[in-house]
């Protein structure tokens, strides 16, 4: 079966790997029902505790899945970009989480309602590998950055947090404040600063009005720590249909 059109010159659901990968059938099903949204920064897609109604396949926006404590303050535990699909708990039955889903990176995404994804997950074809070996992945991430926020010095973990991120945008630019960053690490934005301008010193990056330029991505590589690495790996061993794009 002969895969549906581009959407626009611009926007495409295919522009989001999980969506790419499936099967031209498979894709084919989904297809009508994508329905492209804006994501602006800082929109919160859920809440903890509230039930999922949707998943958000992202294409140009990154968002964070965050814990947020009874005072208010939070930490990043994931990013989802456009290798991947917010909304897990909804295909794994628990129909809503913990965590705080939040647009760290403005941009766009193809959301569809809950139900159809988990008719379609419960198929068990292709679609429903794929997103339980992206889960295993995404449970790798989370593992790994509860390790590297307690082992690790912020330079390393802000290596690894702009890795990341970078991994999942189109361009070397991030939009970030040094506040949201600061939320998003679990730490004092003081702390950030300091981190930030010393990879700046290092010639790794320019940080300029909320605008964070990546210079030299070998050199931000080689001054992270493993933690980076370990997901990039398993991301690639779990979905090399999704990560060779």
């Amino acid at each position: 079966m002969p895969l549906p059109p581009l959407i626009s010159a611009t926007h495409d659901p295919r522009q989001n790997h999980l969506l790419a990968a499936l099967p031209a059938d498979e894709y084919a099903r989904l297809f009508p029902r994508l329905e492209l949204v804006p994501m602006p920064l800082a929109e919160a897609l859920y809440e903890s505790g509230i039930q999922m109604r949707h998943v958000y396949f992202p294409t140009t926006a990154i968002v964070s899945l965050l814990y947020v404590m009874e005072d208010g303050s939070s930490a990043e535990i994931a990013v989802v970009g456009n290798e991947g699909i917010v909304g897990v708990s909804l295909f794994m039955g628990g129909e809503s989480t913990s965590s705080r889903a939040v647009v760290q990176s403005a941009g766009h995404a193809y959301r569809l309602q809950g139900q159809l994804l988990k008719d379609e997950f419960y198929r068990a074809g292709p679609m429903q590998r794929l997103l339980l070996r992206y889960t295993q992945a995404l449970l790798t991430q989370m593992a790994q950055t509860a390790v590297c926020n307690r082992h690790h010095s912020l330079d390393e973990q802000l290596c690894r947090w702009l890795l990341l991120s970078l991994d999942r945008l189109p361009s070397n630019e991030l939009v970030m404040t040094q506040e949201l960053i600061a939320n998003m690490l679990g730490v004092r934005r003081e702390g950030v600063t300091e981190a930030a301008g010393n990879l700046q010193r290092a010639g790794m990056i320019v940080y300029q009005r909320g605008r964070i330029t990546i210079l030299d991505r070998a050199a931000l590589e080689a001054r992270c720590c493993e933690c980076y690495a370990v997901v990039r790996k398993e991301f690639e061993r779990l979905l090399p249909e999704v990560t060779a794009r």
